[in-house]
This record gives C-alpha cells, structure tokens and sequence, in this order.
C-alpha cells in the first residue's frame, strides 16, 4: 500500500449512533476513507468479501452473529485488520487470538481512538506486521485504564435534574434515542442510547437480557423457558421480561454461578 492510497474502512455495529461517532472521528484522519457502515455482523460479511475493505472497526457482541461469528465466516484471504469497539474487557485475548490490532473499550476517548487507528496505519503499510508479543502487550495494558463504572445517572424531567444511584435500578428499556430507567415504583427518560449507557454500567451488576433491555442482576428471582429457546425472566418486584436467545446461555451461565 503506497503512501498515496487511502485506508479504506468499514464500520461495523448494530447502534447507529456509535457508529455516527466513529466516522465523525475517522473525518480527522486525511488517509482514511470510510467505504461503508453495516448495522449487523451477516451484512458485513457480504460487504467485506464484495468491497475487501482495508480495516473495519468491529463491534462484538450484536444480534444474531457476533464479531467473531463474522471474522469465522470470512475466508482467510478476505480478512481485513481489525480494530474491536466494545463495552466489554473480557473479550480482549480472544481478539489476540484472532490478530485484532487493537481493542477500544467504550466509552473511550478521542486520544485513545487515534492511538489505535495510529497503530492500523503502520501494521497496515508495513510488511511483515508488528510482533505478535507486542501486540498482546499492548491489548492487555490498555484493559487497565477502562474508566470506573458509574455510579449515579443524571436524569433531567421538567426542569428538575436528579441523581439516581444505579444500585437503585431494576431494569432499563431501549425507547428509540432513549433509555426508560425502572427504579422501584418510578420510571424515567434518559435521552442516551442503551448502547451508550450499558458502556457506562458496571458489567458485573447489570446485564443485556434482549436487544432493547438491561436488568439488574440482583434483581433477578427466577428465568421460566418459554416458547421457542426463549426464557421469561422475573423480578423480584414481579416484573417480568423476555430473554432472548441471542443472550440466553450467557444469561444463565451467569446467573447459575450467582445462586
């Protein structure tokens, strides 16, 4: 690849807005050209084999097949550098495994974003690639500055801002652009994606159940199957919410290691 050619990139990642945001930070990079977005891992697939993109930025954990569903489905000839864009840490050694160039833990900033597509621009125009140790190295020693989980959310109603503590949340539901917050007997409108605010929550304490709904793992009483692989699950207040299969065994996983 010569100096002159551009980095053509694709976005892979099931929310528009984080995807919104990595071409916003892409538009200050002059060599890199953003050849296409994809909202589910099986469209990039296609896309990949068809436009052979340079480098995608690859979310891992979305409906149906994940990232490294989709890295698995490509031919080895077709596999492009990978940068993985995640709210997850746990993730980290397996994109080591499979050659990933670098592992951006949402939220993440603006330094770190460019430091990983700094590093996509020498592994890319180089021959030989960089060492594998020092790659590995570099994945794990940027698992450390994951910013601290919140521990209130800030939500403004009519006027009023209130400072809800997250250990007082049931169960969260995507709303379009917004986040309905289930806190005891109230509700209330968080204008941020699901996405967004999932990066923001300690993983140890609130989990995805469906693709539009988080839970409070402590607020969990019992998981009854139901039709078709899908479970119900039932809070202690009574509530009771679907567990899709897309997330049902690391549900259950999960909660069988807890009780």
């Amino acid at each position: 690849m010569t100096g002159a050619m551009k980095i053509r990139t694709l976005i892979v990642d099931d929310e528009t807005l984080a995807r919104r945001r990595i071409r916003r930070l892409l538009a200050a990079e002059n060599d890199v050209e953003v050849v296409g977005e994809c909202g589910d891992a099986r469209q990039a697939v296609d896309f990949i084999q068809q436009r052979t993109p340079d480098l995608v930025f690859l979310d891992v954990q979305m409906p149906g097949l994940d990232g490294f569903g989709l890295l698995d489905s490509l031919p080895a000839k077709n596999v492009p550098a990978v940068i993985f864009v995640t709210a997850f840490d746990q993730y980290a050694l397996r994109a080591f495994e499979v050659r990933a160039l670098d592992y951006l833990l949402k939220p993440f900033d603006s330094s770190r974003f460019r430091q990983a597509v700094d590093r996509a621009r020498a592994q890319i125009r180089q021959t030989g690639g960089a060492a594998l140790d020092s790659r590995l190295n570099h994945l794990i020693a940027n698992l450390g500055v994951r910013p601290k989980p919140s521990e209130r959310v800030v939500i403004k109603s009519a006027g009023r801002i209130m400072f809800l503590r997250t250990d007082e949340i049931d169960w969260l539901e995507a709303a379009d652009n917004y986040v309905r917050v289930h806190a005891g007997a109230e509700s209330h409108l968080l204008r941020e994606t699901l996405g967004s605010l999932e990066a923001r929550l300690d993983p140890a304490k609130f989990m995805r159940i469906h693709r539009s709904t988080m839970v409070n793992i402590d607020r969990i009483k019992e998981l009854q199957p139901w039709f078709h692989g899908d479970y119900i699950v039932i809070l202690h207040d009574g509530s009771r919410l679907s567990l899709s299969r897309t997330y049902r065994d690391r549900v259950i996983n999960l909660v069988g290691e807890i009780f």
